[in-house]
């Protein structure tokens, strides 16, 4: 991939990020809680994807995304292990939101969450810009 199309995907993807937290957060307004869970993975999900782009390591799916984040930045300590502890959460939420019978996330549960994401997502557009 050519550095412009990289430099693209990154950006694509960092907006992404972006408009899921936007949408978290109406979720949340609205005590839509398996949603707003659903959206701060997303959120999450589109950041950590960018960075591992940007890193030259790609995925197929969402548990390698997760893994290969644990393994390139968690482990080596280029983010901390509080947000390799926040990401593999919200991974579990949204399974437990979208995927599994009778599940009702609350407000307890996952409005924490929301400060935390949009930190989350911040520390990962700065480690983007700072390489």
């Amino acid at each position: 991939m050519r550095k412009e199309e990289l430099q693209a995907l990154i950006g694509y993807r960092l907006q992404r990020a972006s408009e899921s937290m936007e949408e978290a957060r109406l979720m949340q307004n609205e005590d839509h809680w398996n949603t707003c869970a659903n959206r701060l993975y997303y959120a999450a999900f589109y950041a950590v994807s960018a960075l591992l782009v940007q890193g030259g390591h790609t995925a197929s799916k969402h548990s390698g995304v997760k893994a290969l984040f644990n393994q390139y930045y968690v482990k080596p300590g280029i983010v901390t292990k509080e947000s390799g502890r926040l990401y593999n959460r919200l991974f579990d939420l949204r399974q437990e939101g979208d995927y599994i019978d009778f599940v009702f996330l609350e407000a307890e549960t996952v409005e924490p969450l929301a400060g935390a994401t949009a930190e989350f997502i911040d520390t990962i557009q700065l480690l983007i810009t700072s390489a």
